[in-house]
């Protein structure tokens, strides 16, 4: 039997990730002591990788595949195909960014004033390359943890660090200069995996999934019972991917309606239906979305 070997990132991204293909269909389960989680798919290895390496894995071929942010295989420069977006993080569907953070009463309001400066970051070979891109030299340092904390203290006058919301980087006295990268989730994979036909297609199935998996977080199925008189009124009002799905009923007076909307256009979507003599609404949530 041949086997696809899936790379999934370690750390902050890791349960996320395991929601998700769970969402997907495959239900991955892993423990403290274990780098190989089970996976439910006697075709599919995983192993447990820190984002940061899943880049060189993937392009040497340790791994056939693997999810990783977009910021890592820059950083690393990593020869992998990026086979399909994922965008979803640990707290929400949002990208993260990476941005330049000083002390709120620095001098530092632009990336140009960095001339000379010392910058703490995690993110070292494409901050390095940032800032050679546009003239500026500056001594760009390996951060391993609390990079906040750095700036906060003196230590260096400033950081490039990621953020979803930048409560973290303000709860600590600091100020965002600007951003320098937004990034996300990406499936990337292995070159010559994907010239394999069969490491291909499978690959290309686990990418399928998690994006219609992903699509489905934000639609819901509505389901309604509609006078045939007034099908014109609710149709009207009704949204749907391409056009509503009418059904007869047994009382020829009335149909069955369904359709699938945005989830957040639900809470005005409903008084407006029932004022056009919608009935018996259902919501219903949607796992994918082919």
């Amino acid at each position: 039997m041949q086997i696809l070997k899936l790379g999934i990132p370690k750390g902050s991204l890791e349960a996320a990730t395991v929601e998700l293909f769970q969402q997907a269909g495959w239900t991955i389960k892993a423990s403290s002591r274990n780098y190989f989680p089970s996976v439910n798919d006697p075709q599919i290895r995983c192993a447990l990788v820190r984002s940061q390496e899943m880049g060189p894995y993937v392009a040497g071929g340790t791994l056939d595949a693997g999810l990783t942010g977009i910021d890592w295989v820059l950083e690393t420069q990593a020869d992998v195909e990026t086979v399909c977006d994922l965008v979803y993080s640990k707290a929400s569907d949002q990208p993260c960014r990476w941005v330049l953070v000083v002390d709120r009463d620095s001098p530092i309001q632009r990336v140009e004033d960095l001339q000379g400066k010392k910058i703490a970051t995690e993110l070292v070979g494409f901050t390095r390359r940032y800032l050679a891109e546009r003239g500026i030299q500056a001594e760009v340092d390996f951060s391993w943890g609390a990079t906040e904390a750095k700036v906060a203290e003196g230590l260096v006058d400033a950081a490039v660090e990621i953020t979803e919301t930048g409560s973290t980087i303000r709860a600590h006295g600091l100020r965002i200069v600007c951003d320098l990268l937004h990034t996300h989730t990406i499936l990337v994979a292995n070159r010559k995996a994907l010239a394999d036909p069969w490491r291909r297609s499978k690959i290309e199935q686990v990418a399928l999934l998690l994006k219609a998996a992903l699509d489905a977080r934000h639609k819901t199925l509505l389901k309604m019972n509609v006078p045939a008189a007034r099908l014109p009124e609710v149709v009207s009002v009704l949204p749907s991917l391409h056009a509503p799905t009418v059904n007869g009923l047994s009382d020829p007076e009335w149909l069955a309606v369904e359709t699938v909307v945005d989830r957040d256009s639900v809470r005005d979507l409903v008084p407006r239906l029932k004022e056009r003599g919608a009935e018996g609404i259902l919501e219903i949530g949607i796992t994918k979305i082919c």
